[in-house]
């Protein structure tokens, strides 16, 4: 009689063949279940990355970091800081606050005019809140963006790599790019207003260094490039940088801190006092928000001086600007 039962192997009666395929599979899944582990790990260090931008004063990043992580960063600069997107024919920008009740508060504090014709949305008085993005279309206007330079400075270092006397040219200046786009209405071919949207450092500046010796003789290391004075000391350009040297000499402080303010507001501002970021920092220290530096003059929005003694005030947190200026070249910001 035959047998109709089915034979039910052991793993002792598998092949070799069978065996590799068993093997194979199971090495197919331990890949897979490794690679959604990597892909989750490498999502949380990004995410990390995200929530962990630096907002100090400045917001070089704000354009590339996402909404949530701004508003994070703004908290961490001013607790109390409210953020609201102002978008004019296409072009946005954040602007800063801390008592925006509707939105025609965050046009006035955003200094952004409208003009007849204008066509905003919501209203006027509509409330805001921090996901609000306010739309404004203009008839007849359009965005023109120009550049001007940026003046370069000169920064002499003393080295003992050069004999006494001697100079050495070691970086060549460059001036560097101011960016600003401004909202133009014409009317009959004839521009009827202006107004400045952004305006920010495109290009820094590169300083023209020149070594100066201060080596005992012949003996000196004249092709070094090294420097023994890593700040040195800078010519001033223009009347905001003059009245800088003469009031940071006459009140104790050193050409050293002269040369890293002048660091800190080239890459910064330009020495524009109404610059103005995308993200909505402003003036020469780039204030995030710009009305912090009311604590120093009620005059902040306009007055050089007032901005700058706010900004040397500032950087006692880094223990002063030359500590400032440290973290500024380590980290793009203060």
């Amino acid at each position: 009689m035959a047998n109709h039962r089915k034979e039910v192997k052991t793993l002792s009666s598998l092949s070799k063949r069978q065996w590799l395929k068993i093997l194979c599979f199971f090495t197919a899944i331990a890949l897979l279940i490794g690679g959604l582990l990597e892909l989750n790990a490498y999502r949380h260090r990004m995410a990390t990355q995200m929530t962990q931008t630096a907002y100090s004063v400045t917001d070089r990043n704000a354009l590339s970091v996402s909404r949530s992580s701004a508003r994070d960063g703004l908290r961490r600069a001013d607790p109390n800081a409210t953020y609201v997107t102002v978008k004019v024919d296409g072009t946005s920008r954040a602007v800063v606050g801390r008592d925006f009740t509707t939105v025609k508060s965050v046009l006035e504090q955003g200094d952004i005019t409208l003009e007849p014709g204008d066509v905003i949305t919501p209203a006027l008085n509509s409330k805001v809140k921090e996901s609000t993005v306010v739309t404004i279309s203009r008839a007849g206007s359009a965005l023109k963006t120009s550049e001007e330079p940026i003046a370069f400075n000169t920064v002499r270092k003393e080295t003992a790599a050069l004999p006494k006397g001697q100079e050495k040219v070691q970086t060549e200046g460059s001036n560097g790019v101011m960016e600003t786009t401004s909202l133009v209405t014409k009317a009959g071919g004839k521009v009827i207003s202006s107004n400045v949207f952004t305006s920010y450092v495109k290009t820094a500046p590169v300083d023209k260094v020149i070594l100066v010796g201060t080596g005992s003789g012949s003996g000196s290391s004249a092709g070094s490039k090294g420097s023994d004075n890593t700040i040195g000391t800078t010519v001033p350009v223009g009347e905001m940088q003059q009245w800088a040297h003469d009031y940071l000499l006459s009140n104790g402080y050193s050409e050293e801190d002269f040369t890293a303010t002048v660091f800190i507001i080239s890459h910064e501002s330009g020495w524009n006092v109404h610059a103005q970021n995308p993200s909505g920092a402003y003036g020469l220290p780039q204030a995030l928000p710009g009305s912090k530096m009311a604590s120093a003059g009620a005059d902040w929005h306009d007055n050089y001086q007032t901005q700058l003694r706010w900004f040397w005030s500032y950087c006692q947190r880094y223990g002063g600007i030359q500590g400032a200026y440290r973290h500024w070249l380590a980290n793009g910001n203060y």
